[in-house]
Order: structure tokens, then sequence, then C-alpha cells
């Protein structure tokens, strides 16, 4: 609600191909919004055993372009394949993990 002012609708499902794990982040304005430095980030791998649990959430093209404001780098928006055979904007990392250089995945 604080980011959209309003209440999102959602339904469950998962992304296919990404695995989940936590960074430290140091930019200023994401720690005193949420008061921690170390969040959660998903990475595709393209491995279709690995699946994500979540929630799909209904955005106006208004308020996609307002969490994009909201995210801080290395999380970047890109598109994802769900387990319902949709398909889903999803803030990932897409720097290479062995340069740290961008990477940025395609469906």
């Amino acid at each position: 609600m604080a980011n959209f002012g309003r209440l999102l609708e959602g339904q469950a499902d998962e992304i296919v191909g990404f695995e989940q794990f936590t960074i430290t982040l140091d930019d200023p304005q994401t720690i005193a919004f949420t008061g921690k430095t170390e969040h959660m980030i998903v990475k595709f791998n393209g491995r279709d055993d690995c699946r994500i649990a979540g929630t799909v959430l209904e955005l106006t093209e208004k308020e996609l372009l307002k969490a994009d404001q909201y995210e801080c780098p290395p999380y970047e928006r890109v598109a994802a394949k769900l387990a319902s055979g949709r398909q889903a904007w999803v803030y990932a990392d897409t720097r290479n993990s062995e340069t740290g250089e961008d990477n940025e995945h395609s469906s």
C-alpha cells in the first residue's frame, strides 16, 4: 500500500529458471526505507527445475514505472516465464556472476 497507494490484487505462481539469494545493499534510500542492508534477489539460471514461489501482482503502467524508480542496482526488471505459462516482470540481478558486469537475460 505504501508504494502504490492501493491494495494490490495478486495470484500465487512461480518463476521458472531463477535462483534466489541474499545480497547486501549500500543504497542509502533503500536502507532508510526498508531499515535493512540485507535483501533477497533472484538471478536467471535457465534451469526448468529451479522455481521460486511468489505472487503475481496486477500493476498499471504508471505503477510499474514507479516500481522501476524504487528498485536500485543491481535490481533490474526482466521478463520471466511463470509455472502457469504466463510471463511477468521480475526484478532480478542481471550482473555476470564472475565479472559483476551487466548480463541481461531475455526470454
